[in-house]
């Protein structure tokens, strides 16, 4: 397979992407994937390790780093889920602009909180054909709520509230670490600190703005939409940092075709290793769907 490095606009800003192409001499146009980062999630990490496995699959497959962060141009710190939805509509149309792609057959992985953000862009979108959403945030503020304390949550509160007045007078918004509002389990942070921080540009500072428009994110209100495209939900049963409720929530409010798959044992992120037995049966899982939702018909 080869990587190509590509860019594309999202309004105006110059997103940053990798594009992952089959192995040279299989026949095309191929069925493309686009792998949605979660929460901090840059191109080189969860999107990368989904392009390993489904490009020598025959899978066009794209990862970018959201407006703001990464090589991506736009305001650092600017985590909306709202807008990365936006970008992740850019990608569709970037792949839909490549001889490469079968523009009938893209879908979406998206992890944490980019499974919500996938949700959401598909929601708008009828060109994406399917959905795969892992460990996906479903509500912002439920999810965010379950992670603090009713003392650290009023003061998130109050400093949400100050940040809006201050942005009202001088058009900027206070950045925070970017754990700040939503602090992780023990096993989840020692994942975090061991392995994504050696991502260059991992773990920047947040807006508080952006952690307003978080606590306003429902993709449960828009899974609806989905129906009748095919919609994969997998959640680690042991989730500390989003809860299995959260895709239940999905599914519950999702039309037909759904399918909700668990993953017993085990937690958030600690098992996204390329060989680990926990993810080779999520790429399972993962191959099965896409092979079945992105089939060719005969009008391919």
């Amino acid at each position: 397979m080869n990587r190509e490095g590509v860019t594309f606009f999202s309004r105006r800003d110059l997103l940053d992407g990798d594009l992952w192409l089959p192995p040279a001499g299989s026949p095309g146009p191929y069925p493309a994937l686009i792998g949605c980062s979660g929460y901090q999630g840059l191109k080189t990490i969860h999107p990368a390790r989904f392009a390993r496995s489904f490009a020598p699959a025959g899978y066009v497959c794209l990862g970018f780093d959201y407006r703001g962060f990464g090589a991506s141009e736009g305001e650092r710190g600017r985590l909306v889920p709202q807008e990365q939805a936006e970008d992740v509509a850019a990608a569709v149309s970037f792949l839909c602009s490549r001889a490469e792609v079968d523009r009938s057959r893209i879908g979406l992985i998206g992890w944490g909180l980019g499974g919500g953000i996938a949700v959401t862009a598909a929601a708008e979108d009828e060109r994406v054909a399917a959905v795969a959403a892992v460990n996906s945030v479903s509500d912002g503020g439920r999810t965010t709520r379950r992670l603090h304390s009713d003392d650290s949550w009023a003061q998130l509160m109050d400093e949400i509230a100050e940040d809006r007045l201050h942005r009202a007078c001088s058009g900027r918004s206070r950045l925070v670490p970017p754990f700040h509002a939503l602090p992780m389990d023990e096993i989840t942070t020692g994942y975090v600190d061991d392995e994504l921080y050696k991502a260059p540009g991992f773990g920047s500072a947040v807006t508080l703005e952006a952690i307003d428009f978080l606590l306003r994110f429902r993709a449960e209100d828009r899974v609806g939409r989905i129906s009748p495209r095919p919609l994969l939900l997998v959640h680690a049963a042991e989730n500390l940092l989003y809860l299995p409720e959260e895709s239940h929530a999905l599914f519950g409010a999702a039309g037909e075709e759904k399918e909700l798959i668990l993953l017993e044992g085990v937690g958030h992120t600690e098992w996204m290793f390329d060989d680990h037995p926990v993810y080779k049966r999520l790429e399972q899982l993962l191959g099965d769907f896409f092979g079945r939702a992105l089939a060719p018909t005969a009008a391919n």
